[in-house]
């Protein structure tokens, strides 16, 4: 997966907005107006995603690309390291997988209105 790969997909999703909140090199994407992945687009070589507590500590055990989330609570956000021992379909399920937890926990009426969008 390469920055274009990346930045697509996430925009794919509904009422997804993408911005540089923290500097120019570092893109963020949300929803509802909560992070759910970011990256450096100078050097792509990863990417930080939310994820479950229990679930981020199986894949960070599982797999060699996935650590702790960088400069990230490490509790609920991994750090995937895109080429490494993750696929392009693992990559965008982990994608789905941090966009859907944070859809979760927005309230009933940001939903709706992301939904009408």
């Amino acid at each position: 997966m390469n920055i274009e790969e990346f930045r697509n997909y996430c925009l794919s999703k509904k009422g997804v907005t993408e911005g540089f909140p923290f500097n120019e090199t570092t893109i963020v994407f949300k929803v509802g107006g909560k992070m759910f992945a970011l990256a450096n687009i100078e050097d792509f070589e990863k990417i930080n995603l939310k994820c479950k507590p229990n679930i981020a500590l199986e894949l960070r055990e599982k797999y060699e690309a996935v650590k702790e989330g960088y400069h990230m609570n490490k509790k609920h956000w991994n750090t995937v390291y895109v080429n490494k021992d993750a696929s392009h379909e693992l990559l965008k399920k982990w994608i789905d997988w941090s966009y859907e937890l944070v859809f979760s926990s927005l309230s009933a009426k940001t939903k709706a209105e992301l939904i009408i969008k």
